[in-house]
This record gives C-alpha cells, structure tokens and sequence, in this order.
C-alpha cells in the first residue's frame, strides 16, 4: 500500500460533524450569561441623549405598574399622558428607561395627533428590584416625567 492509500480521507459525515460542533461551540459562547445590569449612570446618560438638555417636570403622566411583582419575566405596566393631541399640542415621544436592566432603554414609542390619545400599555422584563421611569416629551419640546420603585420577588432576565 501506499501512503496516499493509509492516509484517511476526510469524509462529507466527518466534515458535516466538525462544522456543526463549530456551530455549537459559537452558538454557547453568544449565549453565555452576560452582565445583568446596566453600569451606574447609564440611565441618567442615555435620558440625556433622549431629551437633551431639558430638564422634566413633574406631572401629566400616569404610571401604573406594580410596586411588588412576583414575575420578573413580565411586569404589566400602564402609561397615559395628559394631552389633547391637538396639531399644536401633542406628546411626541413616551420613554421608558429602567435603571436594573442590561440597558436601560426599555422601550421608545413616537406618538402623533393621529394617535387620538397618549397611551400604551405593555409588559416588561425585570432582572431586578429597581426604578422605572417614563419621560414624555411634547410637541413644543417640554419634557415630563414619572418614576416607580418596583420591587421583584422572582427574577425574570436570567
């Protein structure tokens, strides 16, 4: 026999079997845990990239969310603002940032006058006890502001 012959030849079932282990092993590695909060001051820097430089007043906003949620994985949460979503005065823009969560910006929503009324209501995850925020911004560039102390008795983000 020749060397060629004693070499082992590799195989389609042999290279199917290698690119799927590659596969597992990338795919373990971009579900590997990571960080579980977001660095300290990060939801005060992006409410700055969301409103610039004005400062919220307090009011106008209704926030209904639980102050104890048992499930983490998904906290309802209510927001209406009080507006006549008239063409000359409307909410722009409802944020809602939680300071716990790998990143803050929970969720952005961009209203018009054709909305009829500024409201919205969903469910959130929650990694943690902590503070929810909800800024409105109106149509003349005023800003509003609403927070919540929600603690968390079962953890929903891990």
């Amino acid at each position: 026999m020749s060397n060629n012959e004693n070499e082992r030849r590799l195989s389609r079932r042999d290279l199917l079997v290698a690119a799927g282990t590659g596969l597992v092993a990338v795919a373990g590695i971009a579900l590997a845990p990571r960080a579980a909060l977001a660095a300290e001051g990060e939801a005060d820097k992006l409410m700055a990239d969301l409103i610039g430089a004005t400062k919220p007043a307090e009011g106008k906003i209704t926030l209904t969310i639980p102050e104890l949620a048992e499930n983490g994985g998904a906290v309802p949460v209510g927001i209406s603002v009080e507006s006549p979503m008239t063409d000359k005065d409307y909410v722009k823009a409802i944020h809602i940032i939680s300071e716990g969560n790998p990143t803050p910006n929970v969720a952005s929503y961009t209203l018009s006058p054709a909305c009829g009324k500024a409201s919205i209501n969903m469910r959130m995850r929650m990694a943690k006890s902590q503070k929810v925020r909800v800024v409105a911004v109106m149509s003349d560039g005023s800003a509003y502001i609403a927070r919540k102390d929600v603690k968390v008795t079962t953890g929903g983000c891990g």
